[in-house]
């Protein structure tokens, strides 16, 4: 019945979705109320006893709507459009969800044939010859084997609009063929008659290990598998030359990237001091090869440290496995002296400064030097001692119920460092404010200069306000629209470009602080994963108040003529956002410009300039939704890193993947779904090539700096609206 509603609302257009789907879906799909909607001042709904009848009128009209359901046709455009996205949505998809999903589609067709069929059963229904179909009065069968092979489901599609039937091939035969051309290209390897990997050949893309044997140009990737055997594998594949093939080394990086969606990091770093300290390795092994393989080992720990860096020094269990496999090297180094190469890279790493020689770690010896190598600080081990201190977050300090300035500051920051900033922010003096916490109880508690001014649990519970002090130290909270009346409009000063640079520098510190790790965490942990997910959090919270801090600025210019001059300055910054690469920021302006609150100024639209309005029409075009956001994806594909993209949407490409193939096929880990995604998470690696320099280096320019830093918005779209309709009344 919910779903009727909103769909009822879409259908009478008061609700439009923002990536014109003509169906309402509710996960995953963003609406926004049309403009002539959006009018708190007008709400004909507002008392709550009309509300009531309004809900129940709409709740009269939803069994008038036609069933949605089964419904699979597309608009003509769709169709044409999908011929350009189509390797893109396949890229998304294993080949194993393609296969359901051309099963699902001929089905669906079969299905609405047969009904059609059986009311006009008076009508000739012509059976169309297809591909792969021995006889054409049999129907046809579609059958999906590689990702660009979308264009049999177009076929499909096509024929089941012109309502061509489709008959049921012979299951076993089907299999038997599908068997058939999988026979050569994937192994199955078994243990207790169940499958435990699950290997496919392709064609390899880099050096292979034997050069010129007759299998030299192939290669077998990971499809499937236990975490015990795909670990294996791994290190069975690598090869201890100082650059790996590309597939052994995207192998590695996949299973490193995405290991914590199908192990913890105990299993990991358990199976990993297995393989180092076995004695024999699949059942047989040379002693020559022992080194070998214990080297394999320390070179996948190397790369392992290297990728995730200090995130490493949040785990017990990785501190401790470090400590016991270093043990275990200065162990063997005497009798393996080719280990002293990786001793060396795990001082190196582990921040011991001091080098020992072989000779140090003989039977006589090894005693002193492990002693005094534990004796030394471990750096590395105990740099994250006060992570929390230094942790940054946004601290919303309120100066009304709906407005507040961001400040960006660490965990411990003084109430008096705070009040600063936004002292400076307001245009007021710091004396004659204060910080008061204010719980959702109504309860206040004032802060004192050297009190914190941040508390992790402040957020659930209450907000942080400033309030005036009166000549006799009581507290007064401003009034709504007081504090906004006496802002001047210092953004028409600033120069555009220098501002765009302060914007993207801000963006950039943000951006370059997160793991790619991050973005794992975000998609598969959605419940509490805050503390995993903190960087990346900042990041699209920054993009959400960029739009609201545009908004704000407009809203709140109440001379027409400075208005204009306003949101021309937004669209020139815009400009400057996309020629520096900071497309985070040029699409939160751009949404900024089209929010209905302010899309709906037509007096202020209407003055500004051709040009302007032409410029802007480009730079919305940029942000067009449709094809999947194809014209955004081929802009951003020409830029060169350092670039920022816009991570919305690079984390619903993430989580399309996520939700569109399984996790786990027959009890084994889909390891083609996590190339997929690491492949994805990879963007980040690729944007943050280079460091930003050059024609773009920034000047020091404080005020902006403090200005771009500490944004004021309003958060409450009723107070935009309100503001909106104060400065241009509704005629």
């Amino acid at each position: 019945m919910a779903i009727g509603v909103w769909q009822l609302l879409l259908d009478m257009g008061i609700l439009s979705s923002v990536d014109q789907h003509l169906y309402f879906q509710d996960t995953y799909v963003f609406y926004q109320f049309s403009s002539e909607e959006c009018s708190y001042l007008y709400c004909e709904f507002e008392r709550e006893e009309e509300w009531q009848n309004g809900v129940r009128l709409l709740l009269q009209l939803v069994p008038l709507i036609p069933s949605r359901a089964g419904i699979c046709e597309l608009s003509h455009q769709k169709i044409e459009d999908s011929e350009e996205s189509s390797d893109e949505i396949l890229a998304r998809l294993t080949s194993a969800v393609q296969r359901e999903l051309a099963a699902v589609i001929a089905l669906k067709a079969r299905k609405s044939a047969l009904a059609q069929d059986e009311e006009n059963s008076d009508k000739h229904v012509t059976v169309t010859e297809a591909e792969a179909a021995a006889d054409p009065q049999a129907g046809m069968m579609c059958k999906l084997q590689e990702r660009d092979d979308i264009g049999r489901i177009e076929l499909v599609q096509k024929l089941a609009r012109e309502s061509c039937q489709f008959l049921q091939t012979d299951k076993k035969e089907q299999e038997k063929s599908e068997h058939q051309d999988d026979e050569v290209t994937m192994v199955e390897v078994k243990e207790q008659d169940q499958n435990v990997l699950v290997l496919k050949k392709v064609q390899s893309c880099g050096p292979a290990p034997q050069a010129g044997s007759a299998e030299s140009d192939w290669r077998y990737v990971v499809v499937s598998g236990t975490p015990e055997k795909i670990l294996e594998h791994l290190l069975n594949d690598l090869h201890l030359e100082e650059v790996q093939d590309k597939e052994t080394e995207t192998l590695l990086d996949d299973f490193l990237l995405t290991y914590t969606v199908f192990m913890t990091t105990d299993d990991l770093c358990q199976a990993l001091l297995r393989h180092y300290s076995a004695k024999k390795y699949q059942g047989k092994e040379e002693n020559s090869d022992v080194p070998c393989r214990k080297r394999k080992v320390l070179h996948l720990v190397s790369q392992w440290i290297a990728l995730y860096k200090d995130w490493l020094h949040e785990d017990e269990h990785s501190k401790m496995f470090l400590k016991t496999i270093y043990r275990n090297v200065l162990d063997d180094v005497y009798e393996y002296p080719i280990l002293e190469k990786e001793l060396k890279e795990f001082q190196k790493i582990l921040g011991m400064h001091r080098r020992h020689t072989v000779d140090e770690y003989s039977p006589q010896r090894k005693n002193k030097a492990l002693f005094h190598q534990f004796s030394l600080k471990e750096n590395w081990l105990q740099h994250r001692g006060a992570v929390t201190e230094s942790e940054e977050i946004f601290c919303h300090v309120y100066i009304t119920e709906h407005s507040y300035v961001s400040v960006k500051a660490t965990v411990s920051s003084t109430a008096q460092e705070i009040l600063r900033v936004v002292a400076e922010k307001i245009q007021h003096a710091e004396d004659d404010l204060a910080l008061v916490a204010v719980t959702f109880s109504g309860e206040k508690h004032e802060l004192q200069p050297n009190n914190l001014a941040i508390s992790k649990s402040l957020d659930a519970s209450g907000r942080i306000y400033v309030y005036r002090k009166d000549l006799a130290d009581t507290l007064n909270p401003f009034a709504e629209n007081e504090e906004s009346q006496q802002r001047s409009i210092r953004i028409l000063g600033m120069n555009t470009w220098d501002l765009a640079l302060e914007l993207m520098n801000f963006d950039w510190s943000l951006f370059s602080s997160i793991h790619e790790q991050e973005l794992i965490y975000f998609t598969f942990s959605r419940q509490g994963s805050g503390e995993h997910t903190a960087n990346l959090s900042l990041l699209l919270q920054r993009c959400n108040e960029v739009q609201l801090w545009v908004a704000t600025e407009i809203l709140l210019c109440s001379p027409l003529g400075k208005r204009v001059q306003l949101v021309k300055k937004f669209i020139k910054i815009a400009a400057h956002c996309k020629a520096q690469r900071n497309l985070n920021s040029f699409f939160a302006i751009v949404m900024g410009l089209n929010t209905a609150s302010v899309s709906r100024l037509s007096q202020t639209w209407e003055k500004i300039p051709g040009k302007f309005k032409k410029l802007f029409s480009e730079l919305e075009s940029l942000t067009d939704p449709s094809l999947n956001h194809k014209a955004y994806r081929d802009a951003f594909k020409k830029m060169k890193p350092p670039k920022i993209p816009f991570m919305p949407l690079l984390l619903k490409d993430v989580t399309f993947i996520h939700e569109g193939n399984k996790t786990f096929l027959d009890n084994l880990v889909n390891f083609e779904k996590l190339h997929m995604i690491a492949d994805t998470v990879r963007t980040l690696r690729h944007c943050r090539t280079n460091q930003f320099g050059g024609d773009i280096s920034p000047k020091e320019h404080p005020e902006l700096k403090s200005y771009v830093h500490h944004l004021y918005v309003i958060d409450s779209q009723q107070a935009l609206f309100e503001l909106s309709h104060r400065i241009e009344p509704r005629v």
